[in-house]
């Protein structure tokens, strides 16, 4: 599954790096989020980590990339 980032959504929050942090960090130039996976592919065992990141970024700048299947 890849996860796609909508930096132009982001507001800084936090969430997703404090739910995910394998997954997201927080740029510290630009104060958004970036996703620290290589192409945003997301490993089976971080699907669910994943998931909840995306539920919980209040700009719903997170969601499962093209051909992820969710």
């Amino acid at each position: 599954m890849k996860i796609v980032a909508e930096t132009a959504n982001c507001v800084g929050a936090g969430m997703c790096a404090n739910v995910a942090p394998s997954v997201f960090d927080i740029d510290a130039a630009t104060g958004l989020v970036q996703v620290l996976l290589a192409g945003g592919d997301v490993p089976a065992a971080q699907e669910g980590a994943v998931a909840d990141a995306i539920a919980v970024c209040p700009a719903q700048a997170l969601q499962w990339g093209e051909g992820a299947g969710a």
